[in-house]
Parts: structure tokens; C-alpha cells; sequence
């Protein structure tokens, strides 16, 4: 039996970056959470203790601190792209780097319906993000664009069911036609290409993702994200295939009968744990699979 260094990447994770604009009286805030990894030829460090083709991951915090700083930090896939191709650069033993940005957004604290200049409040739990893999640099740069959403949590309170499903003697759970359906999404597209606004194209699948959920009488979690995921698929072209985690926020109708109350379905306990887990991707079928772009991406069949 012989033993070899198997799949392997290195980085630095989690860096918090917040870029503050003070070039005019109006501040702007960027609050992004960036995470970096090089995956390669990198077996000596781990056979051989030989770090000489090792790009440190201190210097890699730094790139991402430095880089907020000498070139701004627009849209996060173009922050991305541009960690990406640096990192493949400078490493020469490296053929790809991984960039993974979350952004966490921050609204202006409201003084007499106008926002203040410099005064910001937390805006929810939701994220935007990306995740960039750059193979080569120059000419010869390959890459890989994934953005998408964390925690958009959503919830309707009819217009879902659930019923027919496989019984058998452990099963308890009844028929409803008519149940609360919540979800805290977490959403993840790929593009075709990086000639992509991607401001614009973040919002309108957004927009698409809440028009779906909304509209559509869901018989089951698994059928609405199948929907949802359709719908972004036929408004947008550049868009390769969309992937979905999304956990079954449960919310039980609660027994008020020894109460001496009714409860003709207003009242419900919103039970946290356990909870169903749906996993879904949604794809175009004339497109190359590009797992090397998900590899490494948490959360997903």
C-alpha cells in the first residue's frame, strides 16, 4: 500500500473588511466578510514541511485588506475576480484561487425621513454573496462566477399544502391543505460569463426569487423552489443553473383546547429544531457542468 497527499486548498478565512467612504460629508459603508483559498501543487508543503512554494495565508489577509483600499470595493464579483487572478499570479505552484464574499448590508438611521450621513443601522441577516474561481491569469484566465443569497428568510400563511405523501408505521405527521410554508433561503446561481452587470442581475433574480415564492400554491417546498428556480432560469439567459438550500421553518398549529379556546389556524409554534432540509438544483440542459466551481462550496447536494 502506498500513501499520497490527497485533494487539498489553503487559505484565509473570514476576513472582515469594512471600507468606510469619507470622501465627501454622505460616508459610504462596504461591510464584507472574504474568505480565500489556493488549491495546486502544493504537496511538499505537506510531505516535506517545504514551504517554498506556499503563499502565506497572512499575506493573503493582507492582499484583501490592501486591495479594499488601493482600488475600492465596487461589485463583489469584480473584487473577486481581481483577489483571484492576483492570487494565481504571485503563486506559481497554485492553479486556481477560490474567493468567497459575503456582503452584509447597512442602512441609514432615519432623521425625520431623511438618512444621516454617517449614521447607519444593521439591515437584517440576509447577505449577499459570491463565490470567484480563477484558473490561470492573463489570456489564459479561466473563470467562474457563483453569486447568490444567504438567510432571505420568507414566509407565507396559506396558499400551501401538503398531502399524499408515503405513510408507514412511524408516520404521524397529517394531511394539511392548508399550512404556513417559511424557509430561510439560501440561493446560489451560475453565470455563463463575467461580461455581467452584476448589480442589476443580483437584484432582478432577487425580485424573481419573492415574485415565485409568492405566486405559486406550493404543494410542497421541494415543487416552489423548483419554480422559483425555472423562472430565473428563463429570464435570464447568462445564467447557467441556480441551486437551493432551504431549511422547513415548521410552524405547528397550537392546541388551545384545554384552554376553552379555539384556534381556527392563527396561532402556531414555531418550532427551530429539527427541521426538513431541501436541497434543489435547477439547470439548463445544453450547458457544461462546472463542478470545479462548486467545489468546496458549502450547503448544497
Amino acid at each position: 500500500m502506498a500513501v499520497v497527499l490527497g485533494t487539498n486548498q489553503y487559505g484565509k478565512a473570514e476576513c472582515h473588511v469594512v471600507r468606510v467612504y469619507r470622501d465627501t460629508a454622505r460616508h459610504h459603508i462596504r461591510d464584507l466578510t472574504v474568505s480565500t483559498a489556493l488549491r495546486g501543487d502544493f504537496t511538499e508543503a505537506h510531505v516535506d514541511g517545504d514551504q517554498g512554494e506556499v503563499l502565506p495565508t497572512d499575506t493573503q489577509k493582507n492582499t484583501v485588506f490592501a486591495f479594499a483600499s488601493e482600488r475600492g470595493v465596487g461589485q463583489i464579483e469584480d473584487f473577486a475576480l481581481e483577489l483571484g487572478e492576483h492570487f494565481v499570479r504571485q503563486t506559481p505552484a497554485a492553479t486556481e484561487a477560490k474567493i468567497d464574499v459575503s456582503e452584509h448590508g447597512w442602512d441609514r438611521i432615519d432623521i425625520d425621513g431623511h438618512g444621516h450621513d454617517h449614521s447607519f443601522v444593521r439591515s437584517g441577516q440576509e447577505t449577499r454573496t459570491t463565490v470567484v474561481t480563477v484558473r490561470g491569469h492573463g489570456a489564459d484566465r479561466q473563470a467562474w462566477v457563483i453569486s447568490g443569497l444567504n438567510d432571505l428568510v420568507l414566509a407565507k400563511t396559506t396558499g400551501s399544502e401538503f398531502q399524499g405523501f408515503r405513510t408507514d408505521g412511524y408516520t404521524t405527521l397529517a394531511e394539511t391543505d392548508d399550512r404556513v410554508l417559511a424557509t430561510s433561503l439560501v440561493a446560489r446561481w451560475r453565470y455563463l460569463g463575467t461580461e455581467v452587470d452584476w448589480g442589476k442581475s443580483y437584484s432582478a433574480v432577487r425580485a424573481t426569487l419573492l415574485r415565485r415564492f409568492a405566486e405559486v400554491h406550493s404543494k410542497a417546498l421541494q415543487q416552489s423552489l423548483y419554480e422559483m428556480g425555472k423562472a430565473v432560469l428563463e429570464q435570464h439567459t447568462d445564467i447557467a443553473e441556480i441551486r437551493f438550500s432551504a431549511p422547513n421553518k415548521h410552524h405547528f398549529l397550537f392546541d388551545l383546547e384545554p384552554f376553552g379556546l379555539e384556534n381556527p389556524g392563527e396561532v402556531f409554534h414555531a418550532a427551530d429544531r429539527p427541521y426538513g432540509l431541501i436541497d434543489v438544483s435547477v439547470r439548463r440542459d445544453d450547458v457544461t457542468e462546472a463542478e470545479s466551481a462548486w467545489h468546496a462550496v458549502p450547503g448544497f447536494c
